[in-house]
């Protein structure tokens, strides 16, 4: 039995007959991380595969113990957020461009992982307000407080308990992520003390948001 996310359905789940056998024609386009062309026959609520195509199997991912966990997490965030038996196309482009560019052209794993998130809430509805000061409407400070729990972006006259401080580079990051097209998605880098700190907005915002447990970050954390 597998999990599928799918452009056209979502997130499926589907048996696979025979596919651990190493003579199995569909072994590698249903191993983990595998793209690939799938055709389903459906009887009842019940998917199986009948033929099945790898496209591109990211075994880079496994080169590395923080980008295959990283890569991990990325399916975790399909099943969790990712719609059910619906088109999906927009969120599996997202999740299979994090892979590459993290895995093909050896981004930082944290930055991607930052947009991965991020970008997964905006999909979801959880998109945060990252427009202009809750409070005045100020575009900019020296420094914004961003708001977890609801995605409020206020000014340092307008700040409220419970927010996280954001300097201009992350803000921007965080603004490039959420508004801009999806071909422009990954055209941006930041330094390193500025990805560290988004990365850690991300991340709590999404489990903020999904009220969610992932075990997959708990064991990034305990490998980084």
């Amino acid at each position: 039995m597998l999990t599928l996310f799918t452009k056209d359905y979502g997130v499926i789940k589907a048996f696979a007959v025979g596919a651990k056998s190493v003579k199995s024609k569909r072994g590698s386009a249903t191993s983990v991380l595998a793209y690939s062309n799938i055709t389903l026959d459906k009887k009842g609520d019940t998917y199986k595969i009948i033929e099945a195509t790898a496209n591109r199997v990211f075994f880079g991912a496994g080169s590395d113990i923080i980008t295959l966990t990283v890569s991990q997490y990325f399916c975790e965030l399909c099943s969790f957020f990712g719609p059910h038996d619906e088109s999906a196309d927009e969120f599996l482009r997202l999740v299979l461009n994090s892979l590459y560019f993290m895995t093909e052209k050896n981004r930082n794993p944290s930055l991607i992982k930052a947009i991965t998130e991020l970008r997964i809430c905006a999909l979801s509805g959880y998109a945060p307000n990252l427009v202009a000061c809750e409070g005045c409407g100020k575009y900019e400070d020296k420094t914004m407080y961003f708001k977890l729990d609801d995605g409020i972006l206020y000014c340092e006259d307008c700040k409220k308990q419970n927010t996280v401080s954001v300097n201009r580079t992350v803000l921007d990051a965080m603004r490039h992520i959420v508004y801009s097209d999806a071909k422009n998605l990954y055209n941006f880098d930041i330094p390193e003390k500025d990805i560290s700190a988004l990365e850690k907005i991300t991340e709590k915002y999404i489990i903020f948001q999904s009220e969610h447990k992932f075990s997959t970050l708990d064991f990034y954390h305990s490998v980084k």
